[in-house]
């Protein structure tokens, strides 16, 4: 059953009984934390959409995922010591000389093709 109440001059229809037993003060203070909780979520809902939150977030992420794959590769590189691993430090300079070698043969074919 719902009972009506005048607060400053407003109607204000109330189904649940214990709310009948407030008074305008506690009326007001819930009014006042129902604003604080809905201000801060709209300050929320703009740090989340604004441009440069987004690009900061972004950036942020960036240099943590380069930060990551820099410590994935020393680890591979290096040992637990901090000791070059010679064996993997060939590997790559082979493979890398390899790229190259393959590289420049394609380029020379083309360019005998081309003449």
């Amino acid at each position: 059953m719902a009972t009506t109440i005048s607060v400053r001059e407003h109607n204000v229809s109330v189904s649940n009984p214990q709310q009948r037993q407030r008074n305008e003060p506690q009326i007001e203070a819930d009014l006042a934390a129902t604003r604080d909780r809905l201000s801060a979520s709209v300050a929320e809902l703009i740090d989340q959409v604004h441009p440069n939150r987004i690009k900061q977030r972004l950036v942020g992420g960036a240099k943590q995922l380069a930060n990551a794959e820099l410590e994935d590769a020393k680890s591979k590189l290096f040992n637990a010591r901090g000791d070059l691993r010679k064996e993997r430090v060939a590997a790559i300079g082979g493979a890398v000389a390899g790229l190259l070698t393959f590289v420049l043969i394609i380029r020379t074919l083309v360019r005998r093709r081309r003449s």
